[in-house]
């Protein structure tokens, strides 16, 4: 598995992990970031994401994203 941070721009990844404290995995959750559903990495800046979620997006920065992994067998194009 790999930390959201590490896809490049444009990919849409799978969700397998998120990480952390349960306040960290609730407040993910109603960004509206869940495990098992898919995102779309719109930017990536250094880490600092925007992340294309059910039909919205979402800026997170670094700390976050590390959180959130992904597992790059389960890319999508």
């Amino acid at each position: 598995m790999l930390p959201i941070r590490a896809i490049e721009a444009g990919e849409t990844v799978k969700i397998i992990k998120i990480s952390g404290k349960d306040e960290t995995k609730r407040h993910l959750n109603e960004l509206g970031i869940i495990e098992g559903d898919r995102a779309t990495i719109v930017q990536n800046n250094n880490g600092n994401l925007i992340l294309h979620v059910k039909g919205g997006r979402i800026a997170i920065d670094e700390k976050l994203a590390m959180r959130i992994k992904v597992d790059p067998e389960r890319r999508e194009e």
